[in-house]
């Protein structure tokens, strides 16, 4: 498969599933920190406090990235680091760890991507009410300034959040990610501070980075499917659509929330004369982050929500996380975003796409991952595809470059190109690595 020129390819990460070094050199604790701490909340008990030590490996990991051929490299950077408290002067030694990883990609041709929020949230601005209150947005526009100052006249691509939907439904909705909150559908001044956030945090590295850096945001999107064709499952589908991808879309690129969400019946008092206007600052790109569509209807009468979760059909293969594998998922999400947004759509960028499956390293030491590479292959087709359809993607990041620690679920799911043996920390590339260096390579 040909892909455009300059088309950019990568793969990603992030600093609390992979550093390890949770309190060393002045960081802070974070939420998952706290979380992690509470018994019951992460599979088989896994500790975090080492993961991939990237922390101090992260040379061997640079070396990886740089052996794939990929341009870029999407990392995360632990807002406990910069300021353990969340507010004030910066933390230099943090400041210096990044500086060093950036310097260090730049070397081997390889472009930082830096992530400013990947959910860690310094535990601090937590106990003074986080997301819920509208103070923490103006506390990450100065962390990103912080960031900015320091890095910013050498990274030539930025992304102010990861996911916000999964941090406010995982986390402060269902309680299944930190901070553990269960507010239900009550969580519309969570969303509205990530948003509002991203807004200022844009404002910031507009005034602050180099002025040809590109700014962007990484959304999860879910290509919403009924569970049958009665009406009622299309509504549900149509309700998973508004929460899930337009709650989080159309205030960036319409300047509005979907007027759907008047079901919802949420208390919306934290919106305010002009945020919408922050929130909407014009993106370089829209980072989009697929894995599979989601299958779902109504929930029986007096359920906790109104829709719930639904058996895929049995035609598609299962990935270890138990999600169907169906390319056509981000066929349909990409045809979705240019039909709702138009003019106003941004370039796109992939920013994560992956699988996880069960992997076993053979009596040579290697690691045979078909399956991963069909999945791989699969969704590369399909984007080339609706690139030919005129749908304007610029890149492609594989999620991940190492097995990490994948948050609830512990250690487990293996999503790496590379495989992480965690007593020893020793790095074995997959068979799905070296098809991916090709798949690069084919592009020269």
């Amino acid at each position: 498969m040909r892909f455009p020129a300059g088309f950019l390819w990568g793969v990603s990460a992030s600093a609390f599933q992979i550093e390890g070094a949770l309190d060393e050199d002045g960081r802070g604790a974070s939420v998952w920190d706290t979380f992690c701490a509470r018994p019951g909340t992460i599979a088989n008990g896994d500790d975090p406090g080492r993961a991939c030590d990237h922390y101090h490996r992260w040379r061997e990991d640079v070396e990886l990235i740089a052996g794939l051929g990929a341009g870029a490299y999407r990392f995360s950077i632990a807002w406990p680091r910069i300021q353990p408290s969340g507010r004030g002067a910066p933390n230099q030694a943090g400041l210096d760890h990044y500086a060093r990883l950036v310097d260090a990609l730049l070397e081997r041709g390889v472009q930082p991507v830096p992530t400013l929020y990947h959910w860690d949230l310094p535990q601090a601005l937590q106990d003074a009410g986080g997301w819920h209150e509208r103070d923490t947005c103006e506390r990450f526009a100065e962390y990103v300034q912080h960031v900015a100052r320091r890095l910013g006249d050498r990274v030539p691509r930025w992304i102010t959040h990861n996911e916000t939907f999964e941090h406010s439904v995982l986390g402060h909705a269902l309680g299944v990610h930190a901070p553990g909150e269960e507010n239900g559908l009550a969580i519309f001044d969570v969303v509205h501070h990530l948003l509002l956030s991203h807004g200022r945090a844009v404002q910031a590295l507009r005034a602050t980075a180099r002025a040809d850096a590109q700014v962007g945001i990484a959304q999860s999107m879910q290509s919403a499917r009924p569970a049958s064709k009665r009406l009622r499952d299309r509504f549900a589908a149509w309700m998973l659509d508004t929460v899930h991808d337009r709650m989080h879309t159309d205030p960036l690129l319409l300047g509005r929330y979907p007027r759907g969400l008047a079901l919802l019946r949420q208390d919306r008092s934290a919106l305010r004369d002009g945020d919408l206007e922050i929130i909407a600052q014009p993106l370089d790109f829209l980072g989009i982050n697929f894995y599979n569509p989601q299958y779902v209807r109504m929930a029986p009468r007096g359920s906790a929500a109104p829709i719930e979760e639904a058996e895929p059909p049995a035609r598609f293969e299962r990935t270890e996380m138990g999600w169907p594998v169906d390319a056509t998922g981000l066929g349909q999400v990409l045809r979705g975003l240019r039909a709702r947004y138009g003019k106003r759509l941004p370039p796109i960028v992939v920013t994560e796409n992956g699988a996880a499956f069960p992997d076993a390293m053979d009596t040579q030491g290697c690691i045979d991952d078909p399956r991963r590479i069909d999945y791989l292959r699969q969704h590369l087709a399909e984007l080339r595809q609706a690139i030919d359809a005129g749908i304007d993607v610029r890149g492609y990041f594989v999620w991940s470059i190492l097995d990490n620690f994948e948050w609830a679920e512990g250690y487990r799911p293996r999503f790496g190109l590379v495989h992480v043996d965690y007593a020893t920390q020793r790095r074995t590339p997959k068979a799905s690595y070296h098809w991916y260096r090709e798949q690069i390579a084919a592009q020269r």
